[in-house]
């Protein structure tokens, strides 16, 4: 799913071979920040298509390893690069990258200190041989994990194996994209990977209810760190910055790392975003019922209050507090079938009905932090389907999740926002400049 970018910056054969090497062992370290940009994302759902922009800034980034068999020669020998196929097994691999003196065939094969290469043929993963025109193997690199490669060379004494750390390299990406369906479909389309988006709803969750407030045309960028090897994306990091667009209202998030090495989100302005309480108790999914003092109920067959949102969800999805508090009941409880309430500060308390089982451990007394797991949804009690009814309660009496002013966070002391101004400059200046970008090319 992820687009691959590279600049290729070699001048001969060898310099290629040395590049290639160093990258994927981690001999030699290259320090790398890039920049990529994608506007006006189309979901697939849609039969027009959207016109997509990708802007890269790089610096003499290495060329990635082929996604299809590539050999050069060395003097003698032949280096290839392969990558490991859906159907391969370790004789197929070996065979196919030009692998057949026995010996190194018998090492790979039985040798403990190889195995890796075996037990780990993951499809995608990179492989990087030498070897003789006979194929005779003089030495083999592997990708064995995010971090790990296997390296095999032939010396006077036979074969030898072991593991070395894989040299990853550090970029900041920015990506922008409209919304059109959901938020997923928003940043499938535009390459961004779906732990980014997960953190992009945690972030705003006190800010906009992503199972309700989002509209087609919202749009968001989002700046977030991201490691790569061989050219490819490996694992992502933290979203450093982030702009989104929802209902023509903009709303600004900014990572900022406290002198004492705490983090959180902020506003252009300071604010905390880690509001008191979150707006949900789940991340994705839909309202089936809201609050509403008279509702036809579809076990009981009359007309009754129905003091609380209900949000369909399949069964087994997690449940989390919405904010600081205490247990104060956790049990079976009548039409609420598995049920945990939660007490906190203000007079405040929170209700998750119908689950299919309790977080473990959880008991009546335990404290409980904002966004921990506290069950899982289910169709306990008086439910026709999976689903969560949540209630949020002030002094006893029952108000609308949706629409109840939630308690903000304390603000960042007077010390701490001259810190946070010169953390955030730069980010708020390269939102503003996306913001720019974004709606030219949408006019």
């Amino acid at each position: 799913m992820q687009k691959k970018t590279a600049i290729l910056s070699q001048n001969d054969a060898s310099k290629t071979h040395k590049q290639r090497l160093h990258w994927l062992l981690g001999f030699s370290s290259i320090p790398l920040f890039g920049i990529v940009a994608a506007f006006a994302i189309a979901p697939q759902t849609l039969p027009v298509d959207v016109p997509s922009t990708e802007i890269t800034e790089a610096i003499a980034l290495p060329a990635p390893l082929a996604s299809t068999t590539d050999a050069t020669i060395d003097g003698h020998a032949l280096w290839q690069v392969d990558r490991v196929r859906r159907d391969d097994t370790l004789a197929s691999l070996l065979e196919r990258i030009n692998i057949h003196n026995p010996e190194a065939i018998a090492f790979l094969h039985q040798a403990p200190e190889a195995s890796a290469l075996a037990s780990q043929l993951r499809p995608g993963r990179t492989i990087l041989t030498k070897t003789t025109p006979d194929g005779v193997l003089l030495e083999l690199q592997f990708q064995i994990d995010v971090n790990h490669a296997l390296v095999v060379k032939k010396s006077a004494d036979g074969y030898q194996a072991q593991e070395l750390p894989l040299a990853l390299e550090n970029r900041v990406l920015v990506k922008s994209a409209e919304i059109r369906s959901s938020l997923f479909a928003a940043t499938d389309d535009a390459n961004i990977p779906d732990q980014i988006a997960i953190q992009l709803a945690n972030i705003f969750s006190s800010e906009i209810d992503f199972n309700l407030d989002l509209r087609k045309g919202d749009r968001f960028t989002v700046t977030y760190e991201a490691r790569f090897s061989t050219g490819e994306l490996i694992k992502t990091g933290r979203v450093l910055s982030t702009e989104f667009i929802n209902q023509g209202k903009a709303y600004s998030a900014i990572l900022y790392r406290d002198p004492q090495g705490r983090e959180n989100y902020y506003t252009r302005e300071g604010k905390s975003l880690q509001k008191a309480f979150l707006r949900s108790p789940l991340e994705f999914s839909r309202i089936s019922s809201g609050f509403t003092l008279a509702r036809f109920h579809p076990i009981l067959n009359t007309w009754r209050a129905h003091k609380g949102v209900d949000y369909a969800a399949p069964t087994g999805t997690l449940v989390k507090a919405v904010a600081d508090a205490t247990v104060s009941f956790v049990g079976g409880q009548g039409g609420y079938g598995n049920v945990v309430m939660l007490q906190h500060a203000g007079n405040i308390s929170t209700v998750y009905g119908h689950l299919s089982r309790f977080a473990p451990g959880l008991h009546k007394g335990q404290r409980i932090a904002q966004g921990e797991a506290i069950g899982f949804v289910g169709m306990t009690g008086m439910a026709t389907g999976p689903h969560l009814h949540y209630e949020f309660r002030v002094r006893g009496e029952h108000r609308d999740p949706l629409k109840v002013a939630l308690p903000t966070s304390v603000p960042l002391s007077s010390g701490l926002l001259a810190d946070f101004q010169q953390q955030a400059r730069p980010f708020i200046a390269q939102l503003d400049l996306l913001r720019d970008s974004n709606l030219a090319s949408m006019e």
